[in-house]
């Protein structure tokens, strides 16, 4: 494996990363409705644990209340179970073949809790980024030993890769920042 495909690698990686990062911080809900909160609900789909997006059309109402329509009417008292034992802190309520979830709004202590949160998951991927940045440094280090690179390549692919790292680094803290605000506007 050459230089450049290591640094590839770990770019690759660094992204995925941040891209988990964002479906986590997705998951935080701020007190509008929006769909996404529901994305990893999985709903009791004939003895299958399905995704709910996969079972039902999932809508906004309005600003604070989300629809959630099952294309079989049967699924109706199913998926309304499943939103209910989520760890969402929802209370669905149905409608006919519509289950209306409504957003209940969130308090100060609440919203602080979720700034918290979001600053650990920033953590968690900061630490991820440096996971990835120590293992591309190992891989140079063992082709410099395995005589595949000379010293000038691996100084200059440490140094690449530590300013992805600090690149990563800081879309990690501006992610975290935009959401911590996002949280506290009421």
């Amino acid at each position: 494996m050459a230089v450049v495909d290591v640094r590839k690698n770990t770019e690759l990686r660094m992204q995925k990363s941040l891209e988990a990062l964002r479906a986590d911080l997705a998951k935080v809900r701020t007190g509008r409705a929006h769909t996404g909160i529901l994305d990893h609900v999985q709903v009791d789909y004939y003895g299958n644990p399905t995704q709910l997006t996969q079972v039902a059309n999932v809508t906004l109402i309005d600003a604070r209340t989300i629809g959630v329509q099952p294309w079989e009417k049967k699924m109706v008292a199913v998926v309304e179970k499943a939103i209910r034992d989520s760890d969402l802190g929802l209370n669905p309520s149905t409608q006919g073949d519509m289950i209306r979830v409504p957003t209940p709004p969130l308090t100060e202590e609440r919203r602080k809790e979720f700034v918290k949160l979001v600053k650990t998951e920033g953590e968690d991927a900061k630490i991820a980024v440096r996971n990835i940045r120590r293992d591309a440094n190992e891989a140079f280090k063992k082709m410099l030993k395995d005589k595949e690179c000379s010293e000038d390549d691996e100084r200059r692919a440490q140094d690449d890769v530590q300013k992805l790292t600090d690149k990563f680094v800081l879309d990690v803290d501006k992610m975290v920042s935009e959401k911590e605000k996002e949280l506290l506007t009421v």
